[in-house]
């Protein structure tokens, strides 16, 4: 008994409330979403929010769980539970259930699970622990890739499954790199192939390459008495002119046509009609919304369902037309609220282990905030991925979760040096 009361009074409250506040706003989001006259209890199982009500339940019931279960079973089963969840993942393959085009979940007697979304607390336990182990400098090219390994098998497999936003969104986890030492020239790498891909996308091919030649020759020109470098501008020219065709590629021959039509809306480029419905119906229904909004189930567009899958991805034009600016405001303090939170949490850590998990539930988190809001407004491709905790979806949640809850866990035992 004792345990349990100092495991209780050592457990930051103020982030359990951010999250039970965030899980009760998309419940009742959710419901909004789906209400019609016909079914108007919000506990229906006919309805997702009265299944989600059943996820809430499940997600608390695996909280509790999670808070006395000891920390060191975390630390010592990483790996396993790593190696464990990315099976399942690729059980799906064989014994998975097809919903909207995709084999990528599994049935369980009357509930569907999406193992993908429980790789992501698999993958920060992995990512912790290794980066928390003996003589592991992430500045060594040998400790790189293991790291980067660790991060770009779930990629792989999720991204062959046809799950790109999934796939995409373990990316998020290379963020927790730089917290622990990673160089600062990987990020110019990173946004330099970002707007690369973009160029490529929007500017003819052979104008692109030639305007980089003209770059590479003026660069060339000043740094002409070091060889060296004018050597590694050369290549520098010829990897970037490769890849530009490469992305025009990959984006014509292995995207499917709708997510080539997603970024094509994103670029501002032509689509066929209404491929774009999603985004601009999004748009429409938040900008109706106003200041203050139209009132709790009072939205038109969400009542007469012009947005498609607004009880998942585009959660957030619902509270955007019925809570109007103030309430999207609310909300995005809310998040903001907790993703500060966290990262106090994490640095206030004297486990290295627990400091990086800390920050790889930060990410995760926040990567996802950030897309699925984009997305929502429109400044974000269409990938199909939920907002924490709000969007309807019970592997969402109880992943969600169990990544929030192992690192609370973890936080009760800040003062103590677990490797």
């Amino acid at each position: 008994m004792a345990r349990k009361d100092s495991i209780t009074g050592k457990l930051d409250w103020l982030t359990i409330l951010l999250y039970a506040l965030l899980v009760l706003i998309g419940w009742l989001a959710i419901y909004s979403a789906v209400y019609d006259d016909e079914e108007r209890n919000i506990f229906s199982s006919s309805l997702n929010s009265g299944r989600q009500f059943q996820w809430m339940v499940a997600s608390v019931i695996v909280a509790f769980v999670l808070l006395i279960v000891d920390s060191r079973f975390y630390i010592t089963f990483s790996y396993p539970i790593y190696v464990f969840i990315l099976l399942l993942v690729l059980s799906v393959m064989v014994i998975g259930t097809e919903v909207k085009g995709q084999r990528n979940w599994i049935r369980i007697g009357g509930f569907q699970m999406q193992p993908s979304e429980l790789a992501k607390f698999a993958v920060a336990l992995a990512v912790s622990k290794y980066l928390a182990g003996l003589n592991v400098d992430i500045r060594k090219w040998r400790d790189k890739w293991k790291a980067f390994a660790l991060i770009a098998v779930p990629i792989l497999i999720v991204a062959v499954q046809g799950d790109a936003g999934s796939a995409i969104v373990f990316v998020s986890f290379a963020l927790v790199l730089f917290r622990d030492g990673l160089e600062s020239y990987f990020l110019v790498i990173g946004a330099s192939v970002i707007v690369l891909s973009v160029l490529s996308l929007v500017v003819e091919k052979f104008l692109l390459v030639g305007i980089l030649f003209g770059l590479a020759l003026m660069v060339m020109y000043f740094a002409r008495r070091n060889t060296k470098l004018v050597m590694a501008i050369a290549g520098i020219w010829l990897a970037a002119s490769l890849y530009a065709f490469s992305v025009d590629y990959a984006f014509n021959k292995v995207l499917k046509p709708h997510q080539r039509d997603r970024i094509n809306v994103l670029l501002g480029k032509e689509v066929e009609k209404g491929r774009d419905w999603n985004i601009r119906q999004s748009i429409i229904a938040i900008g109706s919304g106003g200041a203050t909004g139209k009132g709790y189930l009072q939205g038109t567009q969400t009542k007469l369902k012009f947005v498609p899958e607004q009880s998942t991805d585009f959660i957030f034009s619902s509270i955007g037309e019925e809570f109007g600016f103030i309430g999207s405001l609310v909300i995005i303090g809310l998040f903001l609220g907790l993703f500060f939170r966290l990262l106090y949490l994490a640095e206030r850590q004297r486990s290295k282990y627990s400091r990086m998990y800390g920050y790889c539930v930060t990410s995760i988190l926040f990567f996802h905030f950030l897309i699925n809001v984009g997305m929502a407004i429109g400044v974000a491709p269409v990938i199909g991925i939920p907002l924490p905790f709000i969007s309807y979806g019970g592997s969402s949640l109880l992943s969600f979760t169990i990544l929030l809850f192992i690192f609370l866990r973890l936080d009760t035992q800040r003062y103590e040096t677990m490797r």
